[in-house]
């Protein structure tokens, strides 16, 4: 079985006839021998009688053809509306365009395009042009320009924008980008657990890196300039509940994160905070679920850029035969996470 999804939920999905599962797999009829999207509006099938495909062509080589009804071999509506859009968008433009204007290009309306857009990207338009905008900041900024350069070269309008924008989205100024932190308090502490000791870092916004088997020299090395500070009142309290989401994952705990990255970064990360506590998922249903199903060895690479181990869950993600998968910090402690969650599920 490959199915992006597991037997049971690939069915519920199919008598739902669930748009957001199309493109993460495809239903195979065994005993009309054609295949479907999930969202396939024809009659369903008896249980006994379906299998499940992760690409269409896996369900040809099994013999089988696609529907004349919802065509799954071919590119929906809606996935050619998104692409489009996404070109839109990466445009560099002084004024990004809005929804109604992209929903136009597209033929949509703006309240349909939104949910269309969001469940293919996991982010709103909007949101995705901001990102891409910062992205192309902190290239700007890689190459060596000005942080004024950067700003208008990214495609903002106004550096007062891009202030307002970068303080609300990465808790840093934004010469943090290039300067190591900059201007930045850092607090910070190794603490005892019973996976190791552990580095917790965290700026007045939130926790910045979690990390087993670091301290302090490995922190300076990724902030040289921030101001790193041991300890702290705030802090401790904040390390406190870090030490119990390691010690007992899974249980649910508002911890605030300060942490950076591209668009589709933030996407893949947003996507390993919905795994259920107890469950995991391959870095191709990731891939899938932030609608970038060919963009495996990427997922892969986002989930590695994580730097906050556990409050983003990295540990979740297996390789698609089953096997554990690598981890930064060991798989000891990583098949370890997974087994405390599993038994905190059964309790």
């Amino acid at each position: 079985m490959t199915t992006l999804v597991d037997d049971e939920r690939a069915w519920q999905a199919v008598l739902a006839r669930d748009k957001s599962f199309d493109g993460r797999f495809v239903t195979g009829v065994l005993s009309t021998g054609i295949y479907c999207r999930p969202s396939c509006s024809a009659r369903h099938p008896k249980r006994e009688n379906v299998r499940f495909f992760t690409e269409a062509c896996e369900a040809e080589h099994a013999g089988l053809r696609a529907c004349m009804r919802c065509r799954p071999n071919e590119v929906s509506r809606d996935e050619e509306a998104v692409t489009r859009a996404l070109a839109m968008l990466d445009e560099l433009r002084d004024v990004a365009p809005g929804l109604a204007e992209l929903a136009e290009a597209v033929g949509y309306s703006p309240t349909h395009f939104q949910r269309v857009f969001k469940r293919a990207v996991g982010l709103s338009p909007a949101e995705y042009g901001r990102a891409r905008r910062f992205d192309r900041a902190g290239e700007a900024l890689s190459g060596g320009a000005s942080v004024t350069e950067a700003i208008y070269e990214a495609g903002f309008g106004a550096a007062s924008r891009f202030y307002e924008s970068s303080d609300e989205r990465l808790g840093m100024v934004p010469s943090a980008w290039r300067n190591g932190g900059a201007g930045v308090a850092i607090h910070w502490s190794v603490v005892s657990t019973t996976l190791g000791p552990m580095l917790v870092a965290a700026t007045d916004k939130g926790v910045c890196r979690l990390s087993f088997g670091e301290g302090r020299e490995e922190l300076a090395e990724r902030f040289p300039k921030a101001e790193l500070v041991e300890g702290g009142e705030g802090f401790h309290r904040v390390a406190k509940d870090v030490v119990a989401a390691v010690e007992q994952p899974g249980q649910s705990r508002a911890i605030p994160l300060d942490v950076q990255g591209t668009a589709f970064q933030q996407a893949v990360w947003r996507e390993l905070q919905r795994i259920p506590a107890g469950e995991t998922r391959t870095y191709a249903q990731i891939a899938a679920a932030v609608g970038k199903p060919g963009a495996v060895r990427a997922t892969g690479s986002a989930n590695g850029a994580n730097n906050v181990a556990v409050l983003i869950p990295c540990h979740r993600v297996i390789r698609s035969d089953g096997s554990i998968g690598g981890y930064a910090y060991g798989e000891g402690i990583k098949r370890e996470l997974l087994r405390r969650e599993n038994a905190q599920t059964k309790l």
